[in-house]
């Protein structure tokens, strides 16, 4: 398993509390988002780490630095850097196409999310091989998230706005990691570069939607629903970060 996390964003909505650096740096009780992510993925066996750079880099690059040694030692870690990336998460995807190609199975994840380990060990635990995570706790009507549907058990929807025709039993939102195969990695990146060309600000959600929904039948989701997690975006969601997630963090820890 090789994991790759996409932290290349600029991070526009929180420069006034980043001061326009890396969202993956800023500190939640103590540690870094990104020393969070490397002591959960060694806790969790993860012995390959491939981290997608671009606004800021060198600070990304100067923290794993400092921080490997400690947090995960006997992890490889390495970062490739995307030129573009003021542009869509699909061309930081397609820069990391080498690693999705290589054979080896690929949990990508973003690197702006606060989150309970047990979700990676739902990931890499799952019966089914190419994984998402889905948290019931969404309003269907909230533009913002990116929701993830399923009827009888079979994921069928997969976007923010989703068709007004869609026929689903079971919604939620989607947490930003999956698991994948290496198959499945090849058709994401070849995905990834397709709409890319066509709009250069294309989110890599909307590639994963087309490979989803081209094989529904080879993917399937865990339900996380309960357990404390949040995606950074917002200055409010660094408050609630603080005040209501990081304190359920602190309790099973």
């Amino acid at each position: 398993m090789h994991a790759v996390l996409l932290a290349a964003g600029v991070g526009r909505r929180l420069i006034d509390i980043t001061g326009g650096g890396p969202k993956c740096l800023l500190p939640f009780g103590g540690a870094s988002l990104l020393e969070r992510h490397l002591r959960a993925l060694a806790a969790c066996g993860i012995h390959r780490l491939t981290v997608v750079v671009g606004c800021e880099a060198m600070q990304i690059e100067q923290a794993l630095a400092a921080l490997v040694p400690d947090c995960a030692p006997q992890m490889t870690v390495d970062t490739i850097q995307n030129p573009d990336f003021r542009l869509g998460s699909a061309i930081s995807v397609w820069t990391a196409r080498d690693v999705f190609t290589a054979g080896d199975d690929v949990l990508l994840m973003d690197a702006d999310v606060l989150y309970d380990r047990r979700m990676l060990a739902r990931l890499l635990d799952s019966a089914r091989e190419n994984v998402f995570l889905m948290d019931r706790n969404v309003d269907p009507d909230d533009a913002e998230p990116v929701k993830l549907c399923a009827r009888n058990d079979r994921l069928v929807g997969f976007d923010k706005q989703l068709p007004a025709d869609l026929e689903y039993d079971v919604i939620g939102e989607s947490v930003g990691f999956f698991r994948l195969t290496s198959y499945m990695g090849q058709a994401l990146t070849s995905a990834c570069q397709r709409l890319s060309q066509a709009d250069a600000d294309t989110p890599y959600e909307h590639a994963l939607r087309d490979v989803l929904l081209a094989d529904p039948d080879a993917f399937g989701y865990e339900d996380i629903t309960g357990l404390p997690w949040i995606e950074i975006d917002y200055p409010e969601d660094v408050e609630r970060a603080v005040d209501a997630v990081l304190p359920e963090l602190q309790a099973v820890a």
